[in-house]
């Protein structure tokens, strides 16, 4: 039953998935922080611009974002993002740029949830005490608003798994990829389909469960 799996890298698939996964995570926690620490700032140029982004980022489809990755930033503007690399390489750094610029909005918008339940008075009084904003932010707003919002990007890190397979439209090789080759070569479509479920299910899961224990674990006591 499972002997047409042979014919098929179906772990490098998941390899390549896990991985645009990480680093999009990754990238989507610095610049989603950036983005937080802008819409909650002083200046007014910078809450604009992280106001603008979010709400602007978060409705366009992610389909578009990797296309225009690819399309317009590679083959129209020859941006490669590391000089040089076959088709298949290049596209995978650019999926990471599409998935990290749209996953960012929604981790800002969490961080921002977690930042409006720090209490004023605490930031009050660090300005009180001579701390500047950014050391106020980093010193005593962040590290409360992180632990406070640890369910919230857990369930952001499980939209951004599932979304990883937008990036079989540029090519990439993940799980998606080789999903759609597998049924358009193979006449086993429940078969195929319950496979590629199970593998997201084994990501997201335990990935859900873990992050939720976290959650329970460092949640600030009001």
């Amino acid at each position: 039953m499972f002997d047409f799996l042979q014919d098929y890298d179906l772990a490098g698939a998941v390899w390549t998935t896990v991985q645009l996964a990480v680093l999009s995570a990754v990238g989507s926690l610095i610049w989603g922080t950036v983005l937080a620490a802008m819409r909650v700032g002083p200046v007014p140029l910078m809450r604009g611009f992280g106001t603008a982004y979010v709400n602007i980022v978060r409705n366009i489809p992610l389909t578009v974002i990797i296309l225009f990755a690819s399309l317009g930033l590679n083959q129209t503007l020859g941006i490669s993002l590391g000089g040089g690399g076959d088709f298949e390489t290049i596209n995978f750094r650019l999926a990471v740029l599409g998935l990290t610029l749209y996953t960012s909005a929604f981790v800002c918008e969490a961080l921002r949830s977690g930042i409006n339940t720090v209490p004023v008075g605490q930031a009050e009084a660090a300005r009180a005490i001579g701390l500047s904003f950014g050391q106020v932010l980093a010193n005593v707003v962040l590290p409360q608003a992180f632990r406070s919002s640890v369910v919230p990007l857990a369930n952001v890190l499980i939209a951004l798994i599932k979304n990883t397979t937008v990036a079989a439209a540029i090519g990439v090789a993940e799980t998606a990829l080789v999903m759609k080759e597998m049924i358009e070569n193979e006449a086993q479509l429940l078969l195929i389909s319950a496979i590629i479920a199970l593998v997201f299910v084994v990501l997201t899961l335990p990935t859900g469960l873990f992050l939720g224990w976290v959650g329970k674990k460092v949640a600030v006591k009001r």
